[in-house]
């Protein structure tokens, strides 16, 4: 017998130049009794792969260009309210979600609604994949942990931000905070998002007791006492350019503001050193963060 929450849920996939499996991966979620399979071509999609996955049945929307991921999440959004679902889960093409994920966040966010607690998104845990940094989640300072409220809640933990992939979204919260940011293109992206969340009333929720693996950049940077995913030059441009422009946004944490003020030089330098000191990556960086500083935005000039 179908799940009623699950036939509420819809699935959101990014894809961008993805291989056949990944494909492949997109297509194995298709009978799995969600409200729907929505897939969005950020670019490199080919035409045969595209119609694979809508004789699958997978909605598949498309900019016809490059138009980052932020504006990928707004569109599938979009798509899941029109295809009567109220909640909505995301995974980028590399994404191995663990069986039942779907399932287990829902369940989570059940038991924060039983507690009367606010919540934005509900997602996993990192867990380790061979060669990548996991991301780090910081604890939410002066929430309320859910299982004090509630002692059914479990391993639920607020926490700052949570990255998109794995995440499961709350629609109508999401109705009231208001979209992704599109200018911000990739990088950032949820970071920003749960502070606008956080700010409005609505808190982001780590379910510890279910885990997925997140593959971030082509390695990992280590020097100077930290550890960062290597990524395209464009890539740390845009997490750096974004960056810097949340300072000036007033629902990002002043803590956070001075703990950011401190790492990033200490980033950017780790950067610039791994690229072997050359000095067009220093200018791209400066630039980067000048950009920033003064607010322009918008799809970085460099992108694929």
């Amino acid at each position: 017998m179908p799940d009623p929450e699950l036939s509420r849920l819809a699935l959101g996939i990014t894809l961008f130049r993805p291989s056949r499996d990944q494909v492949g991966r997109v297509l194995a979620h298709a009978p799995s009794g969600y409200a729907g399979v929505i897939a969005f071509d950020d670019g490199g999609l080919p035409d045969a792969e595209a119609a694979r996955l809508v004789r699958a049945g997978v909605t598949l929307l498309s900019a016809g260009r490059n138009v980052g991921i932020a504006e990928a999440l707004n569109r599938i959004a979009a798509a899941a309210r029109a295809a009567g679902a109220n909640t909505l889960l995301l995974l980028d093409q590399d994404a191995e979600p663990p069986a039942g994920l779907a399932a287990a966040l829902l369940a989570a966010l059940t038991r924060l609604r039983a507690a009367a607690i606010p919540a934005a998104v509900v997602g996993p845990a990192p867990a380790p994949a061979a060669g990548h940094k996991a991301p780090a989640y910081p604890p939410r300072p002066g929430a309320a942990a859910c299982g004090a409220l509630l002692p059914a809640c479990g391993a639920l933990a607020p926490v700052q931000f949570l990255a998109t992939s794995g995440s499961l979204i709350d629609l109508d919260a999401l109705a009231r905070i208001g979209p992704f940011r599109a200018d911000f293109f990739i990088d950032g992206v949820e970071l920003e998002w749960c502070f606008r969340a956080w700010s409005l009333g609505y808190g982001c929720y780590l379910a510890r007791d279910v885990a997925i693996p997140h593959r971030v950049g082509g390695g990992v940077i280590r020097g100077f006492g930290i550890a960062m995913p290597r990524q395209p030059l464009f890539r740390m441009a845009t997490y750096l350019r974004n960056a810097v422009y949340a300072w000036r946004l007033p629902h990002v944490p002043l803590r956070w503001k001075l703990a950011q003020a401190a790492y990033l030089p200490l980033q950017a330098g780790l950067y610039w050193a791994d690229s072997g000191w050359r000095p067009a990556v220093l200018l791209r960086l400066l630039g980067a963060a000048r950009d920033g500083a003064l607010g322009r935005l918008g799809p970085p000039r460099d992108r694929p």
